[in-house]
């Protein structure tokens, strides 16, 4: 797998010839240093972390974790390169637990007829079980292999803690786009030296990117062949949208960033962004994800964050599934739409979803007790005659429609308020009602003899 290819200024004459003329451009464009390397400057600039590991001249055993096309695979290899360490990598995709054991086989092997170290570079490591990463941990451990994983997806959820102790965890991000226009100077020189493309569409290439630079240089590459055959000597914008297929942005429905968005999306809601929730709405429908997903998100907005304030926002966000379904995409995309501003816009509260929580919590550390006789159901004679019912007021025939005074918690209970509705919408209505409430239970009760 390539990763991240170019050199910080234009190529010089030996850094172009270093890679087979007939090799993929990726591969001649992989940088020979860390100096070369475009991005990760918060990691490889004088004095961060990696350029401290380089220049300590010690080996240590490390977690990549980035999007793709940002340089996994090329800082292992110059770290191979860095510490005249032998090179031996795997995918996690393709490999197994023997695979394993011939990779720390050669390792043994290398050490003993030339005293060399290995760096053993596992791609993909979160697609690795548990098992499978175990194997690692005793080789790391007496240092036949220096472990060097790469992954796209949060390592504290997908990398066992034992390995994870062992491994120092990098963080790498997504190329900027001073990044990726340095990155398509230095691929142009190289591939297309004659070609010459517009300020527009170099940006059109760039925003393609979307922080991925194997994905611009693969659109180089694309345009080196595709701009001679059509006699095209100038690039602009039409001809990189014809010569490119339409990608999706990146968005892994599995991945982290799947569940980033989702919580910006949920978070801009909350937040009474209307503007903000419609962009998160829109990325993620444009990186494929499921508008039924979406969809039932909202439903879960509706009912924790404005719950009472707005009771319409569930009816809304439940017409808004269903239309979906009925029209699909992309027409029952705008029902999506149209609810998601409404709950943006909406009164908030999660005092329904906090009295449930406390209630819940409640019941969890308390014991079982009784129903009280008097609001107990009695279908027979025989519960009749021992009481149940008995006491009962019913609400209806009282002032108001309201037995003030009556208690409904069972009576061992001490008096509990789960519920407490805030001042805004309908649930300031409902505070007041409930106050009014509460105070005639008092004036019933300092009635009574």
């Amino acid at each position: 797998m390539t990763d991240l290819f170019a050199a910080a200024d234009p190529p010089s004459p030996p850094a172009v010839a270093a890679g087979r003329v007939d090799a993929p451009l990726a591969e001649r464009l992989r940088p020979r240093s860390i100096a070369e390397v475009v991005g990760q400057r918060h990691l490889l600039a004088p004095g961060q972390p990696l350029a401290v590991a380089f220049a300590s001249g010690k080996l240590h055993s490390m977690i990549l974790w980035g999007p793709p096309g940002v340089g996994k695979t090329t800082l292992a290899r110059l770290m191979a390169d860095a510490f005249h360490a032998d090179f031996s990598a795997l995918s996690a995709v393709l490999s197994g637990v023997k695979d394993i054991r011939d990779a720390v086989a050669r390792a043994q092997a290398v050490r003993a007829q030339s005293g060399r170290s290995t760096i053993l570079f596992v791609d993909e490591v979160h697609r690795f079980n548990k098992a499978q990463q175990d194997a690692f941990l005793p080789y790391v451990e007496n240092g036949t292999v220096t472990f060097v994983g790469a992954t796209t997806e949060n390592p504290s959820f997908e990398v066992n803690g034992a390995l994870l102790s062992r491994a120092a965890v990098y963080v790498l991000e997504p190329l900027s786009a001073d990044d990726l226009h340095t990155l398509l100077d230095r691929a142009l020189a190289v591939a297309a030296p004659g070609l010459g493309v517009v300020p527009a569409a170099r940006d059109a290439l760039v925003a393609y990117a979307d922080g991925d630079g194997r994905r611009l240089v693969n659109v180089v590459e694309q345009l080196a062949v595709a701009a001679p055959a059509a006699q095209v000597t100038q690039v602009e914008v039409p001809f990189v949208e014809t010569a490119i297929a339409r990608s999706l942005r990146r968005f892994d429905k599995g991945g982290e960033a799947f569940y980033d968005q989702i919580s910006a999306l949920h978070k801009s809601v909350r937040g009474s962004d209307p503007d903000a929730a419609l962009y998160w709405l829109c990325r993620m429908l444009d990186g494929g994800a499921d508008p039924r997903y979406a969809a039932r998100r909202m439903i879960r907005m509706a009912v924790e964050d404005i719950g009472l304030a707005d009771p319409r926002a569930l009816r809304l966000a439940l017409d808004a599934a269903e239309t979906y379904e009925r029209l699909g995409s992309p027409e029952g995309e705008l029902a999506l739409a149209e609810c998601v501003l409404y709950l943006a816009v909406a009164a908030k509260s999660n005092a329904a979803y906090t009295a449930f929580n406390e209630a819940r919590a409640f019941i969890a550390g308390d014991g079982s007790r009784p129903v009280p006789l008097r609001l107990r159901n009695a279908p027979t004679k025989l519960m009749k005659d021992l009481g149940y019912g008995d006491g009962y007021r019913y609400a209806h025939d009282e002032a108001g429609g309201y037995a003030a005074g009556e208690a409904y918690l069972p009576d061992s209970m001490p008096p509990r308020r789960f519920y407490v509705p805030t001042d805004r919408g309908l649930e300031a209505r409902i505070r007041d009602k409930l106050a009014d409430l509460r105070a005639r239970d008092r004036a019933a009760r300092e009635d009574e003899p």
